[in-house]
């Protein structure tokens, strides 16, 4: 358990990438951890799509960008691989379920030697009629809700760790 404590207290988020894309051994290994996230009734509600082709990304990232209200950012940071989850909306922990794969899969990054960053408004980008384009494009029906993107690749930046809050756990005994 000494590891994933560790591996738990270094992760960070990244926000900057080198371009080089990771090795598919490093990819396969954190979309199996992601295969491996608790879910409500043990539906395994979640999916997930690999996106890693320049053009498609950019298309994410500008709606992704819309839904922010800043039409010109780049939220996805340069990262050459982008894992948006999704969950089906027929399950009433649908969006737990697939927060609890995009968990999996920061750590699990982490733990193979990749940076990642959770991005969150995968729910406005595939509420809207574009989204609901992609998610035909990709095999999913409508009743696929967005849950969140996950970036990947070779940190270019080592941040440092916010201090903890005090106050963060209270026991009650």
């Amino acid at each position: 358990m000494g590891d994933t404590l560790k591996d738990l207290k270094e992760r960070r988020s990244i926000r900057k990438y080198k371009a080089e894309q990771i090795k598919d051994g490093e990819l396969d290994s954190v979309l199996e951890a992601g295969t491996w996230a608790a879910s409500g009734a043990g539906a395994q509600s979640a999916v997930m799509v690999v996106l890693q082709d320049a053009a498609k990304i950019a298309r994410l990232e500008k709606l992704n960008a819309q839904v922010m209200g800043k039409a010109d950012a780049k939220p996805f940071y340069g990262a050459p691989t982008v894992v948006t989850v999704l969950a089906n909306k027929d399950y009433p922990t649908w969006v737990d379920d697939g927060n609890m794969v995009i968990a999996n899969l920061l750590n699990a990054a982490h733990a193979v030697g990749l940076g990642s960053c959770y991005i969150y408004r995968a729910k406005g980008i595939f509420d809207g009629a574009e989204g609901k384009a992609m998610l035909k494009d990709w095999g999913l029906g409508e009743n696929y809700g967005g849950v969140g993107h996950v970036l990947l690749g070779y940190a270019a930046e080592t941040p440092k760790p916010a201090p903890r809050k005090s106050g963060y756990i209270i026991k009650i005994r």
